[in-house]
């Protein structure tokens, strides 16, 4: 057996020589043991022909359950003695024994792989490495036996051991570079995953840390430094580390490429992909080594075919990501085919094949990561521009706000604070000082109308200028005179209660001239006024009403200062005080009241409709129900008269029930001719305050079988504001059962918009003092055109009341109004007139009708 040993070994062929500085060119033959049973002592004795020769020095057998026999003889022709490596560069070989022959005799024997523990090793490096020794002449033949469950991959290397530890050290610095880089990249995504809450980041980093995983497993690194007694903690790790990375990888192409949005069946692809992974990692945990490293193989296969193909789908579908993804995954790809060519045998062992997917990925996390900054730079770009946006709105949402208010709360030609202000700066400092003496005074000037026919509108604006400014500095330099400063700093002390009418608030309890100065200031206001060269009389009246005894509120107070002008004696300088002895309107109104609940009990109050048209369509869409009053003996009663009558004394509802079930029995009767009308009904703050008002409306509703849609309940701004909270309540309670609510009146009263927002209303009407002057003034055009600007801003339908001619109404249309209403389009009319007038307007031809001329010239 020893001469068979003998002959054997003799028999090796040509040695591998080392001589000089010379690189150590290896060779190698190499004997595939299919069982995987041999021993040395066989392989030793087996003849010459049944050896391979490899003279690369490097064989891929690919996946194999072969054992494969290495055979070679290493010769020093040097006359050094040579310390010697020898090197299978591939760390994932299971088992690896060296046998180390000198002559006949076995010198040495070293055990190493993947599945025994790392150490002992001679050298400490994760491929597998013997350190043997040569004199000068010597040539020792070595035998090398190689087993694994993975790719067979089998480099040989003969290594110097000083140049050995030089290649080692700068090849580890590669690696260490390459791992520290990835380790940078997952910690900026984990930072900005942090920060910004979105999962794409953290998706790119744990499928970066997929690639870490990979490449520190397969290059043995993890398995060195991790767990080096563990090994089949590192088999695991490296089976694990495929299905991480691919699965967060194909959860991060997914949202970074907004499959969804644009390609429902490569989305549909990626999600089957992600469940297949979760179904391969499992696997991975359990499955033996050989089967989940084949699982993992077909799963890189589809896994990276799915990926090349998203990128160029994304690219063709317009997504700036499709780009930067087709030119990431690219290397990757190419990388990876290149691995896998060198594991299956396809390619040679060298440097490319070798580190091909660490260079593609390398690539591929560098060229992402310019693509996620690239990504986060467009977002803040476009943030800032959306801020921009936002903040360019909001100012201009605020200087229309600041408009609509200054319009609701000061006169538009006058610029002085109106009655609303008025009333709400009274009320204020009477609560403040209960226990104070205070005096309304009103100044009405009678000849306006007169003035406003003579020299016409625009004199008569600019003689108003110039009186509301001699007012103001006369009423500054009286200390008797209250005022206070809004909230932009400008005082406020003379008040335009209406067109003709201004109004102040005295403090009595300042007053130490008898009122001299401020009689004085009345007198100066009494003399005429030069303009244009003509002296103009405006005689004005003037009217006083004392807090507390002559009224606790604002309105009462101004009430009583306009009933004392009238009553007030004759005389230029003349002031009227209120005195109850003179007050004419207190008897009539408890007469009137009383009338009118017999009127509604005999049913002889009257509805009259006034149509609304649709600015957009020109058809009559709606009616709205107006009260009338023919008393038996007064004749005709004007709803202004009796209507806030019966708001305060409580009549109003008993009125408004009547109201609806009269205009509930009318709609009903006119929908079968004209379906799509709808009717308003005008309804007090009293009403909403009432519980019986739903069931009313239900119980009519139901009994003529109209839809709640089809009824609007019109509200003015000043009763939605008297109790906001109720109010909204209320409201909203109406609205919940299918009823429209409409803000009337807009314009006239003082009211919070950020309040009006809230109502569940449909519409806002504008009032009628907004309307009048809109063709002659150019003020009063931009008052109506920023209130229409902000109603739709607030989500609401516009309807215009008081329309009195075309041009008018070609103005509202051009400013975007939805509807109108005025006697432009009808005046009121009975129910009987009403049926007539639709008829004929639904008979004359469209292009007859005034208000499709309006939208079509």
């Amino acid at each position: 057996m020893c001469l068979l040993a003998w002959n054997a070994v003799q028999a090796e062929t040509q040695p591998i020589v080392v001589a000089g500085a010379a690189p150590i060119q290896s060779h190698f033959e190499y004997w595939e043991d299919p069982e995987g049973q041999a021993d040395l002592e066989q392989v030793v004795g087996l003849p010459d022909t049944r050896w391979q020769a490899m003279p690369s020095g490097s064989a891929t057998f690919g996946m194999t359950p072969s054992t494969y026999w290495l055979r070679f003889a290493v010769t020093n022709q040097t006359p050094d003695a040579l310390n010697l490596i020898a090197e299978l560069a591939y760390s994932q070989l299971d088992d690896v024994i060296f046998h180390v022959f000198s002559g006949t005799e076995k010198v040495q024997e070293f055990r190493t792989g993947d599945t025994r523990p790392f150490y002992p090793r001679d050298v400490e490096h994760p491929n597998m490495l013997l350190r043997f020794t040569l004199a000068p002449e010597q040539t020792k033949t070595l035998y090398v036996r190689a087993e694994t469950a993975g790719p067979m991959i089998l480099p040989l290397r003969i290594w110097r051991e000083n140049q050995f530890f030089g290649a080692a050290s700068n090849e580890q610095k590669l690696h260490f570079f390459y791992y520290g880089c990835l380790t940078v990249i997952i910690l900026i995504n984990l930072a900005v995953f942090l920060t910004l809450r979105e999962r794409l980041y953290l998706y790119y980093a744990l499928a970066i840390s997929g690639y870490l995983l990979f490449f520190a497993s397969s290059k043995g690194y993890s398995f060195q430094l991790l767990y080096p007694d563990v090994p089949w903690l590192h088999a695991r790790a490296l089976l694990a580390s495929m299905p991480i990375l691919a699965l967060f990888s194909v959860l991060f192409c997914r949202t970074f490429l907004k499959v969804q949005s644009h390609s429902p069946r490569l989305d549909l692809a990626m999600r089957a992909m992600i469940c297949f992974e979760i179904v391969n990692f499992a696997c991975a945990m359990v499955l033996d080594y050989n089967s989940a490293m084949k699982l993992s193989a077909i799963s890189a296969l589809v896994f990276f075919s799915l990926l090349f193909v998203a990128g160029p789908i994304t690219w063709a579908a317009g997504v700036r990501a499709g780009a930067f993804f087709t030119l990431a995954w690219t290397p990757l790809t190419v990388g990876v085919l290149a691995t896998a060519g060198r594991a299956l045998g396809f390619f040679p062992v060298n440097f490319m094949t070798e580190y091909a997917m660490q260079i593609g990925s390398g690539l591929e996390a560098f060229i992402l990561t310019l693509a996620l900054a690239d990504r986060l730079y467009r977002e803040r770009e476009e943030k800032i521009k959306a801020q921009a946006d936002s903040l360019r709105k909001e100012i201009a949402r605020n200087e229309a706000r600041n408009k609509l208010n200054e319009a609701m709360t000061h006169d538009p030609v006058t610029g002085l604070p109106n009655r609303n202000r008025f009333e709400w700066m009274v009320n204020q400092q009477l609560e403040q000082d209960p226990g104070g003496r205070y005096m309304v005074g009103v100044a009405r000037i009678t000849r306006l109308d007169e003035i406003n026919r003579t020299l016409g509108l625009s004199r008569s604006e600019r003689l108003l200028r110039r009186l509301a400014r001699q007012m103001t500095k006369l009423a500054v330099q009286l200390p008797v005179v209250h005022r206070i400063q809004d909230d932009q700093g400008r005082d406020e002390c003379v008040y335009q209660l209406s067109g003709d009418c201004f109004g102040i608030l005295v403090n009595v309890g300042k007053a130490t001239d008898n009122f001299d100065g401020l009689n004085k200031a009345l007198g100066l206001l009494s003399e005429p006024i030069l303009q244009d060269n003509l002296a103009i009389e405006l005689h004005p009246k003037f009217g006083a009403a004392s807090f507390p005894s002559q009224g606790d509120n604002a309105a009462q107070l101004i009430r009583n200062a306009h009933v004392g002008m009238e009553i007030a004696p004759r005389g230029p300088f003349a002031t009227g005080l209120y005195s109850q002895a003179f007050d004419i309107y207190s008897e009539s109104r408890l007469t009137l009241m009383s009338d009118l609940r017999e009127a509604l009990q005999r049913n002889q109050t009257e509805l009259y409709y006034q149509p609304k048209v649709c600015l957009n369509s020109g058809d009559i869409v709606g009616l709205e129900a107006l009260i009338r009053w023919h008393h038996p003996e007064r004749g005709w009663v004007c709803p202004s008269d009796f209507v806030p009558l019966a708001e305060e004394t409580g009549v109003i509802r008993q009125l408004t029930h009547w109201a609806i079930g009269r205009s509930i029995r009318d709609l009903a009767a006119l929908l079968t001719e004209h379906p799509r009308l709808s009717l308003s009904i005008n309804i007090s703050t009293r009403d909403l305050a009432s519980r019986e008002l739903g069931e009313r409306l239900d119980a009519v509703l139901a009994e003529h079988g109209v839809d709640a849609k089809r009824l609007t309940l019109e509200l003015t701004e000043t009763a939605a504001m008297e109790d906001p909270e109720k109010g909204l309540r209320a409201l909203q309670a109406l609205a919940d059962t299918g009823l429209q609510v409409s803000i009337d009146d807009f314009g006239s009263g003082y009211s919070s918009l950020s309040y009006l927002k809230q109502l569940p209303a449909s519409e806002i009407k504008l009032d009628r003092s907004l309307i009048t002057d809109v063709c002659g003034s150019d003020s009063s055009q931009v008052i109506v055109e920023t209130a229409i600007n902000m109603v739709h801003g607030l989500g609401y339908k516009v309807v215009a009341e008081g329309v009195e001619n075309e041009e008018t109404a070609r103005i509202l249309q051009a400013m975007g109004c939805d509807k109108l209403q005025g006697f432009w389009l009808c005046h009121p009319l009975p129910l009987k007139d009403l049926k007539v007038w639709l008829a004929e307007h639904q008979n004359v031809p469209a292009r007859a009708r005034p208000t499709v001329r309006l939208l079509t010239n």
